[in-house]
């Protein structure tokens, strides 16, 4: 008997994303029409697993990092997924598709586009200038401390990110995970959505990450606690191996 794994290969699946209207304007209201095409017939995918209880899981990011969404795009019957925006300011920003399709495996998607602001309003299209930023940050109703190991990341190696909650009673599960975090270079390339490698409820978090080059990268930790969805966020460099400590 011929035995055949039952994991499928790694294979891309076509985003198209429409926006209407089709030139955003800052400050008013886009609709964004996302379609996955199937990779092998280019028909519009309408079987999706739910993962950490959505369909799909959009985050919206600009370029300079000064606006972040998390959240949830409505599936329509012929497989397409509407979301209506508003992007605040004129600038270049990464819309982040996350979903499974049925028989595939999971995808990580990011589109460009841009908010076009008046004559004086120049688009900037370089990297975001991020400084160092690992201290304490401040929540809702949680502040957030940052331990790493090692302390310095380095690009191609596991990083352990150990956040500590304070105060850390009251924490509940968000969308089916102790906490959700999007890790965004400073040129927004390099996307990374991940979820706790060890979590239970209690005043401390694990997350394992290999950062991919050396860069900034702005670290995005969305967790629940008392029913108040906080959203706090830290500057890490990451060095390549030439560069590490020694």
């Amino acid at each position: 008997m011929k035995l055949v794994l039952g994991v499928p290969d790694q294979v891309e699946y076509p985003l198209e994303l429409i926006t209407t209207p089709a030139i955003i304007k800052p400050g008013q209201k886009v609709q964004l029409k996302f379609a996955i095409h199937d990779p092998k017939t280019g028909a519009v995918v309408n079987h999706f697993e739910v993962v950490h209880e959505k369909l799909f899981h959009m985050f919206i990011l600009k370029s300079d990092f000064g606006y972040f969404l998390h959240d949830h795009p409505v599936p329509q019957a012929d497989g397409t997924f509407l979301f209506d925006a508003v992007f605040p300011k004129s600038g270049m920003y990464r819309v982040v598709a996350d979903v499974y399709p049925t028989g595939g495996t999971p995808q990580l998607i990011a589109r460009t586009v841009f908010a076009e602001g008046g004559p004086n309003e120049p688009v900037n299209l370089g990297d975001a200038s991020l400084l160092p930023d690992i201290g304490v940050q401040h929540g809702t109703n949680t502040d957030v401390e940052l331990e790493m190991a090692p302390p310095q990341p380095i690009s191609g190696t596991k990083t352990l990110l150990f956040f500590r909650m304070k105060p850390a009673d009251g924490l509940e599960k968000w969308l089916g995970a102790w906490a959700h975090m999007l890790a965004a270079s400073n040129d927004t390339i390099d996307l990374i959505h991940e979820h706790p490698f060890i979590a239970d409820g209690g005043p401390q978090m694990q997350f394992n990450l290999i950062f991919p080059r050396a860069k900034t990268y702005r670290v995005f930790l969305q967790f629940q606690r008392k029913g108040v969805v906080n959203t706090v966020a830290f500057n890490i460099p990451v060095v390549d191996l030439e560069h590490a400590p020694q």
